[in-house]
């Protein structure tokens, strides 16, 4: 049996929005890393005083996506771009485009792809000016996180 190997060249993150159009990466144009955090827990339990335990279904799908970028990259320059272009249209009364992002991540590696809806910035990253570039943590939320398998 040969080993399993992945490379961050096999995902792919796209990124969506009618005001900026979109963008698409390969693992690669400043992109470092994509995280996916689902926000919910899906069970809770209650234990009776005699030890009976009610499972309870919980429900939600949102979450939390953090994209860490070079502060030089053009990913970089379309989330600014994105969030001036939501915040000025938010800012003169139209708050209907605040969470219209969409952000499909699709990994050939292990046959995942996230497909996230209803994404809105928490807040731009600080900046940061130094003798050296840096990674900026985008952390955006998602209204709606669906995580399906896919055939590479």
């Amino acid at each position: 049996m040969f080993p399993k190997t992945y490379s961050f060249k096999d995902v792919t993150v796209v990124l969506a929005h009618p005001l900026v159009g979109g963008f698409s990466s390969s693992g690669e144009v400043g992109l470092g890393e994509v995280m996916v955090a689902m926000a919910q827990e899906r069970t809770a339990h209650d234990v009776a005083a005699d030890a009976t335990v009610m499972v309870s279904y919980l429900a939600g799908d949102n979450g939390t996506v953090q994209l860490t970028v070079q502060q030089t990259s053009d990913v970089h320059e379309f989330l600014l771009a994105w969030y001036n272009a939501i915040k000025l249209a938010a800012d003169g009364g139209d708050v209907t485009q605040w969470a219209t992002m969409t952000i499909t991540i699709r990994s050939l590696t292990d046959g995942t792809q996230h497909v996230c809806q209803g994404v809105s910035p928490g807040k731009i990253p600080d900046k940061a000016y130094a003798a050296a570039g840096q990674r900026f943590p985008w952390h955006l939320m998602a209204a709606d996180i669906q995580t399906v398998t896919i055939s590479a």
